[in-house]
């Protein structure tokens, strides 16, 4: 079973960048499509970004085209979302999700990250 581990969140001033990693620790991170989500206080968990197992296709929620990028190294078993040009409506807790198809939608993924605090201060 797939545990997946969210890192690299934080506190960042508007116009900086981060970069979320996840990790999954049973090493089978290379079969499913991977994708981040995110929430807002009070609202459901939104699209970010998703990318193949291959790494071969990526789709990311229109907010955040242009400014993120979804990567992965399946020999590490991680996925990277490298966020530049942070706007303070970026701050959410950011969720790391594997799936067997993909998609935008949070049933087509399987399993999910505890999630990593993301703060953009104006």
């Amino acid at each position: 079973q797939v545990q997946l581990v969210e890192s690299g969140g934080g506190l960042v001033q508007a116009g900086g960048s981060l970069r979320l990693s996840c990790v999954d620790s049973r090493r089978t991170l290379s079969t499913y499509v991977m994708g981040w989500f995110r929430q807002f206080p009070g609202y459901e968990r939104e699209f970010v970004a998703s990318i193949t197992w291959s790494g071969g296709r990526t789709a990311y929620a229109d907010s955040v085209k242009g400014r993120f990028t979804i990567s992965r190294d399946n020999a590490k078993n991680t996925v990277h979302l490298q966020m530049n040009s942070l706007k303070s409506e970026d701050t959410a807790i950011y969720y790391c999700a594997a799936g067997g198809y993909g998609g935008v939608e949070l049933v087509d993924y399987d399993y999910w990250g505890q999630g990593t605090q993301v703060t953009v201060s104006s």
